[in-house]
């Protein structure tokens, strides 16, 4: 069994990140109080639009309550943009000792690269207006490539007054390279997402990401109820998707009360996109809440990048490996 193992969280403040973080406490000290002034002057001044427009409405409580409520919020917005800098520094020290420790890179801020496209390409991602990345894990896990980023997608819904921003997905995209190349493009996602027009059954073929590909039965009652696999190539496929795997990807949605998990075999990667909200969040302007965010920096990245080489074990010979010993 493929077994990462993880850092421990004392003997990692014992050493060059305890040291750092103690560097940072008179940086962090001074944001704290700057912060801590202007969530004063936010109130004053939300207090004091209160009085204003009341004064000037000739006591319409309403809207002096609305317009004092927006001003307070706006500069509690504000001190939300002063700590922004400070904790992404604290955020990248602590998950950047976690991912050296693992022997890996850490990146606090990150570009959509490949695994993003194919994200897109497949479907496994909603329709979006605005995206944002960050927390870019990468490097070699188990001897397989492994990237694991964050990603945040926004929709622009409604008109005029009713016009908001709602966000249709938040969680982790993950890849890892396979042990072995498919030969064919297999994709797992929930049942139902692509029914017949008007009829509400299921589908038995249609293209994804450029691929025509038929639905798969699977075997397992528990499994089928839940996914939907589509693939190019039905005995490669079913290969692919047997019981263990789907354990495994259940298993992942579940260690982070995860949603709408999907994955996908391509090529020579398997492609994990799910539902999981912003993790990684190791950055505290309180220093007494360092050990407590680095342990779980540790817990969060730890899981999950073990249950996804997991996928890799006891990889099945694809179709074409079969014909070949088989003298086919």
């Amino acid at each position: 069994m493929i077994m990462i193992e993880r850092p421990d969280a004392d003997t990692l403040l014992a050493g060059p990140l305890g040291q750092w973080l103690s560097d940072q406490n008179a940086e962090r000290a001074a944001v704290k109080a700057k912060v801590a002034r202007y969530r004063m002057l936010a109130i004053g001044g939300a207090i004091a639009v209160f009085v204003v427009v009341l004064a000037f409405t000739r006591g319409n409580i309403g809207t002096a309550l609305q317009l004092g409520f927006f001003t307070g919020l706006g500069g509690f917005g504000l001190t939300e943009l002063l700590k922004r800098p400070m904790i992404d520094k604290l955020k990248g020290g602590i998950n950047g000792a976690v991912a050296e420790a693992l022997g890996l890179e850490y990146s606090v801020s990150c570009e959509p690269g490949q695994t993003f496209a194919w994200a897109k390409q497949f479907g496994m991602v909603p329709s979006h207006d605005n995206s944002s990345f960050q927390d870019l894990w990468w490097g070699v896990i188990a001897g397989q490539p492994f990237t694991l980023h964050e990603a945040k997608l926004t929709e622009q819904r409604g008109s005029g007054k009713s016009r908001r921003t709602v966000t249709v997905f938040e969680g982790s995209i993950l890849s890892i390279g396979f042990n072995r190349r498919f030969q064919s493009t297999t994709l797992i996602e929930p049942d139902g997402v692509r029914r017949k027009f008007l009829i509400g059954a299921e589908k038995e073929q249609t293209t994804i990401g450029g691929f025509e590909v038929e639905r798969i039965d699977l075997t397992e009652p528990r499994f089928e109820e839940r996914f939907t696999v589509w693939s190019n190539d039905q005995v490669e496929a079913r290969y692919i998707v047997h019981p263990e795997y789907m354990e495994r990807i259940v298993a992942i949605e579940t260690a982070f009360a995860g949603q709408d998990i999907r994955a996908l075999f391509h090529e020579g990667d398997l492609l994990i996109t799910v539902k999981t909200g912003n993790l990684f969040e190791s950055g505290s302007l309180d220093p007494a809440e360092d050990r407590a965010l680095l342990e779980q920096a540790i817990v969060q990245f730890g899981s999950l990048a073990e249950l996804a080489t997991k996928m890799n074990e006891r990889a099945r010979p694809g179709f074409r490996d079969l014909t070949s010993s088989a003298g086919l």
